[in-house]
């Protein structure tokens, strides 16, 4: 084996912990990042140790929940987290997130205007969180299986496809579409509200052929659903397996939800976590991200050059009137939590 293969060798087995030996100093300080799993591409992290000599130790976590768990557990001081909007909210709330002087990096400035504008929900004045992924929550669904237009959530509730619908195993993302076709804010803490939202899923359960998370993009590829609700970027994976499945956010709005990050209370070292932020903004390494995870990014350097198949499809590219009507998913109080549970409970028993 040649030198070069020694080395490449070495740095895969090193992995997040980046670069050892084949004449590369180990790195003299380190940031504890903790992110969702397949939810950066592995090279990046190797490419900002080889560029800065910081290394990274790279944590993962399957749900937003999980993630805070673990991070609520002090056993490990993380120093860079991202997360929903939800719970990076419920983080800055709580005094777990220090403020980040994004005026000052250098490609900052590639995040549109308009994903500030939505962080606004938790990050009032953009202080603290860092926009890195965003999407809706739609309907995928097959055109070969469909009787006209699919531009509402109504069908998902007319009885017009029995036994032929999946729906999120999700209690806030179920309440959201149903609260959105209801003509609610997705937001609301009104407890009328939420029960008639509530009857609403439990008269559309007998059409329900079941509640999944991952899988419902799957069910539908598969042929074994006509329709899903699905994340905008499970949508764009479906088509890429089925090329007559398409894609819609329905008129009377959803939820767009924006994943980002934020440098924790406990980071020793907020230079190095800003250096990282500001790494992750650079065109050229937001656009690896973007194609290992094929979600909706917000760095418009990145969608001026995709090609225009990409920038016209709704699952990657949300249009204006897309967006119109969509909210953030904001957290709720723990009145409200505990309600939204019960609901649910009550939905999944019945």
């Amino acid at each position: 084996m040649n030198k070069r293969a020694v080395c490449a060798a070495v740095i895969a087995a090193a992995g997040a912990l980046a670069l050892g030996g084949c004449g590369q100093a180990e790195p003299t300080e380190y940031l504890t990042v903790f992110n969702y799993g397949e939810y950066m591409d592995p090279d990046v992290i190797d490419q900002f140790t080889e560029e800065t000599g910081i290394g990274v130790k790279y944590e993962e976590a399957l749900t937003p929940e999980e993630l805070y768990a673990k991070y609520s557990s002090g056993a490990i001081d993380y120093d860079l987290v991202c997360s929903a909007d939800y719970m990076i909210q419920r983080l800055i709330e709580e005094g777990e997130a220090q403020k980040v002087d994004f005026a000052s990096m250098e490609y900052a400035d590639n995040i549109g205007d308009r994903f500030w504008e939505f962080s606004r929900a938790f990050d009032p004045d953009n202080e603290y969180a860092l926009p890195y992924f965003y999407g809706t929550i739609g309907i995928l669904y097959d055109t070969t299986r469909v009787n006209g237009p699919i531009d509402s959530w109504g069908v998902l509730f007319d009885g017009s496809y029995k036994n032929d619908i999946i729906m999120q195993n999700s209690q806030r993302d179920t309440f959201m579409i149903t609260l959105k076709y209801l003509g609610y804010s997705l937001n609301t803490s009104d407890e009328g509200q939420l029960r008639e939202a509530q009857q609403l899923l439990i008269r559309q359960k007998p059409d329900v052929q079941a509640y999944l998370v991952d899988e419902a993009r799957d069910e539908v590829v598969a042929g074994n659903a006509a329709m899903a609700v699905v994340y905008s970027g499970e949508a764009y994976l479906g088509h890429e397996y089925n090329e007559d499945l398409a894609y819609v956010v329905p008129k009377e709005g959803s939820n767009v939800w924006i994943d980002s990050w934020i440098v924790t209370k406990r980071c020793k070292n907020p230079e190095a976590a800003a250096k990282f932020l500001d790494f992750l903004c650079r065109e050229d390494v937001a656009e690896k991200n973007f194609e290992y995870i094929y979600y909706s990014t917000p760095n418009e350097a990145v969608v001026e050059n995709m090609d225009e198949e990409l920038r016209n499809d709704p699952a990657i590219t949300p249009t204006e009137e897309d967006m119109a009507n969509c909210e953030v998913c904001t957290q709720t109080d723990p009145e409200v939590t505990k309600l939204y549970n019960d609901l649910w409970k009550e939905l999944k028993a019945d």
